[in-house]
C-alpha cells in the first residue's frame, strides 16, 4: 500500500534542526505542471487521512483555485469544515497581500519617527506594488498556517500553485531566512559603533532588531519543517506525456537538491485497458512509452497509476474512488 510506502520511507528518514516547531503534524504538498490534477490527488489524499482519524487541514495556495470548485463549497482564507476530521481553506493573494502590508505598517509606526512615518507608509504601499511583493506576502500566509494552524491539526495538506511558483515559494525560507540575518548583522554593526562613541551611555532597546529576530527563528522553524524528512514530503503529480514528465523530472531534481524529500509520485490519467476504439488505442500507445521512461527515470521511488475516470470527480462522493485508489495502490506500477 502507499501509505505502507510512505510511512517507512518517512520512519528513517528524521533531520530533525534545532528550530523545532510546536506539535508533530505533519506537511504534505501535491504539486506539478498545470493542469495534471494536483488539486484532485491532494483532496483525495486529505479524505483518506480524515477516514483514518486524523485532523486534516486542506489548503490551496493556487492563485487560480479550483478547490472550493471540487469539494463544491465556498472556501476563503479561514478554515471551513468539510467533513469530520477535515477542514480546506484557500489562501489569497490579495487578502495575504493585504495582511503582510497591515504588519509592515504597523512596524513602521512603531519604529519610525512621528515626522516620518507618513512617507514610510507611502513606500511600505509601493513596494507592495514590486515584483515579488505578492510571492512574499503568500509565503508569509503560508509561514503562518504552518506555524499558527499546523500545530492544532495532525496533518496540513497543501494543493500548490503550478511549478515555477511553487519552487520560488519553497526557495524563500532561504532567500527571506539570509536577508534577515543579513539585516540583523548591519543593526549589530552599528549598535557596536554607537556604543564604540558612548561606551558610557545606556543603549536604547533596539525594537528594530527585535522584529528581524523575530522574523528570523519563524523562518527557520519554517526550513527546519520542509527540509525535516520525517514531517515533510512533496508528492508530484504527472500525466503521462512529454512536458509533464520533463517538468516532473527537472522539479524533483529542484526539490532533492533543496533537501526537500519526494517519497513518492503519482501518475495520473492513464487510459485504462477496458478504453474501447481506435481514439484509446492510439492515446493508450502513446501514453504507454511515456510510462516506460516514467518508469524508467524515476525507479528509485513508488509511482501510483491512477487510470483516467469517464466522469467527472466532484465533490466527497466523486473523490471517495480515487481515495480508495490511493489507499489500496502498492506502487508498483506493474500491478496497476
Amino acid at each position: 500500500m502507499l501509505l505502507k510506502r510512505l510511512r517507512r520511507f518517512l520512519a528513517g528518514s528524521h533531520d530533525r534542526s534545532k528550530a523545532t516547531v510546536a506539535g508533530d503534524f505533519r506537511l504534505t504538498f501535491f504539486g506539478g505542471k498545470g493542469g495534471v490534477g494536483k488539486t484532485t490527488c491532494a483532496a483525495a489524499w486529505a479524505v483518506l487521512q480524515a477516514e483514518r482519524g486524523r485532523s486534516v487541514l486542506l489548503i490551496s495556495t493556487d492563485p487560480a483555485h479550483s478547490l472550493g470548485d471540487l469539494l463544491e463549497r465556498a472556501i476563503g482564507d479561514k478554515p471551513v469544515p468539510i467533513r469530520e476530521c477535515l477542514s480546506a481553506m484557500e489562501l489569497s493573494p490579495d487578502a495575504a497581500l493585504r495582511t503582510y502590508l497591515r504588519e509592515v505598517k504597523a512596524n513602521l509606526r512603531e519604529l519610525a519617527a512621528p515626522e516620518l512615518r507618513a512617507a514610510a507608509e507611502a513606500q511600505a504601499e509601493l513596494a507592495g506594488r514590486a515584483p515579488g511583493a505578492v510571492d512574499a506576502a503568500l509565503f508569509e500566509a503560508m509561514v503562518r498556517v504552518m506555524l499558527e494552524l499546523g500545530p492544532r491539526h495532525d496533518e496540513l495538506v497543501f494543493d500548490t500553485a503550478p511549478t515555477g511558483q511553487t519552487l520560488q515559494l519553497l526557495a524563500l525560507p532561504e532567500v527571506m531566512g539570509a536577508w534577515s540575518e543579513g539585516m540583523l548583522a548591519r543593526r549589530r554593526e552599528a549598535r557596536a559603533a554607537w556604543l564604540e562613541r558612548a561606551p558610557e551611555a545606556d543603549p536604547p532597546e533596539d525594537r528594530a532588531a527585535a522584529i528581524l529576530e523575530a522574523r528570523r527563528r519563524r523562518y527557520e522553524q519554517v526550513r527546519s519543517l520542509l527540509k525535516d524528512h520525517g514531517r515533510c514530503s512533496f508528492i508530484p503529480v504527472l500525466n503521462p506525456d512529454a512536458l509533464s514528465f520533463e517538468e516532473t523530472r527537472r522539479m524533483k531534481a529542484a526539490l532533492e537538491t533543496a533537501g526537500i524529500a519526494v517519497p513518492a509520485l503519482i501518475v495520473n490519467r492513464v487510459v485504462p485497458e477496458s478504453a474501447q476504439g481506435e481514439f484509446a488505442a492510439a492515446l493508450r500507445a502513446t501514453q504507454r512509452r511515456h510510462l516506460e521512461a516514467i518508469d524508467a527515470h524515476f525507479a528509485d521511488r513508488p509511482r501510483v497509476r491512477i487510470v483516467h475516470r469517464s466522469s467527472e470527480i466532484r465533490g466527497l462522493k466523486g473523490l471517495q474512488p480515487l481515495a480508495h485508489d490511493l489507499r489500496d495502490s502498492d506502487g508498483n506500477p506493474s500491478t496497476q
